[in-house]
């Protein structure tokens, strides 16, 4: 097939999103399938041999840290009409999608859509909840236009199905269980993680350091464990206010990794820390699992569709985040430990390969051509 994927959040910008993206053109192209990619400029003109075409951006200083935005501009119909694609699917549909979806309807394509971002929740954050309706309106919209909409797990299905969108699947979640694997523990990251005292225990955190992430439930943590050493990666509008939050705690900042040092800060790190509540996944819950990391994450409809059936980790209510330092330290302290924690956060991850979503995926765009083109 020719598959065109329009995404609002690409390469140099680094989320679960592009990780998801990523993984999953790469799968298609050794697939046989012809991939053109529509994204936000900033990037290359060509990811591993796809080419990338790019719309000029803006960004809002005060909304998700300043994200740049890809304008829904004229030319991604352009792109489209000369690229014939088989099939368009819409990553994240909101602003740039807007021409994405405009561009499908218009040029008769086959359009499918995918659900990842909690955008009218994040609104809360930014002291913009009275555009939550609207932006709920805006979504409903654009991904009611998609022969099929694509939700992240089933919990994001019965939100999105709830708000009035409609023909949801669920696509499911894959890891890199060759980049995220517990044979890349490394004791240089460890003193890197904690900023010279490797033998600390480490809780990490991988994601954006930014408010709606939840981060301050993370101070909780040291009533119980003062000896712990959480290591924060990433980067994000709020590193300053948080620095300054965790500035008598045992706090390492290691910013932005990538690669074989975020594979590595992974796998040297002994359980995982997820305060966050607004995750459609939490990819980084898999890359964390894969890489043999207990986990300790905050109670949400995804969170408990992963960590459940599991036995790899514990969830904490959100709302009494004290109870993540107890439950941390019953895990270093009490019962069968982190080591046995690690050996089923390893099996449970090893269900979730990239290949088995993939092949999904594309008899999900196999199945919206044939209705499509049934309903012509």
């Amino acid at each position: 097939m020719k598959i065109a994927i329009v995404t609002e959040t690409w390469w140099p910008s680094t989320d679960g999103v592009v990780t998801r993206v990523t993984a999953t053109v790469r799968e298609l192209r050794r697939m046989g399938h012809e991939l053109l990619i529509v994204a936000p400029q900033g990037g290359a003109s060509e990811f591993e041999g796809i080419p990338v075409k790019s719309v000029p951006t803006f960004s809002v200083g005060f909304v998700y840290g300043g994200k740049p935005w890809g304008w829904p501009s004229p030319r991604v119909k352009r792109y489209l009409r000369d690229f014939e694609p088989d099939v368009v699917h819409v990553v994240n549909p909101f602003v740039l999608g807007i021409a994405g979806v405009m561009a499908a309807r218009q040029l008769e394509c086959p359009l499918v859509a995918s659900y990842h971002t909690n955008i009218a929740q994040y609104a809360d954050f930014y002291h913009l909840g009275v555009f939550k309706p609207a932006v709920w309106g805006l979504l409903r919209m654009l991904h009611n236009q998609a022969v099929y909409n694509l939700a992240t797990s089933e919990a994001i299905k019965k939100e999105i199905t709830a708000h009035g969108i409609e023909r949801v699947q669920v696509w499911r979640r894959g890891v890199d269980l060759e980049s995220f694997h517990p044979r890349h523990r490394d004791k240089a990251m460890r003193e890197r993680l904690t900023s010279g005292h490797p033998d600390q225990t480490i809780a990490l955190y991988v994601g954006r350091i930014a408010k709606e992430k939840g981060l301050a439930r993370l101070l909780s943590l040291f009533q119980k464990n003062p000896d712990v050493n959480l290591a924060l990666v990433g980067d994000g509008p709020a590193v300053e206010y948080f620095q300054d939050r965790f500035q008598k705690t045992p706090t390492t900042f290691a910013g932005k990794l990538l690669g074989q040092d975020l594979a590595a800060a992974y796998a040297s790190a002994d359980f995982f820390v997820f305060p966050s509540t607004t995750e459609t996944l939490g990819l980084v819950l898999l890359e964390a699992m894969a890489s043999g990391l207990p986990i300790v994450a905050a109670e949400s409809a995804p969170s408990h569709e992963l960590i459940d059936h599991s036995g790899a980790g514990r969830l904490f209510p959100s709302n009494q985040p004290y109870l993540l330092g107890e439950i941390a330290h019953g895990l270093i302290h009490d019962g069968p430990g982190l080591g046995v924690l690690s050996v089923k956060a390893r099996q449970e991850a090893e269900k979730w390969g990239w290949q088995e979503p993939t092949r999904e995926l594309v008899h999900l765009y196999e199945k919206a051509i044939r209705e499509f083109r049934a309903g012509r």
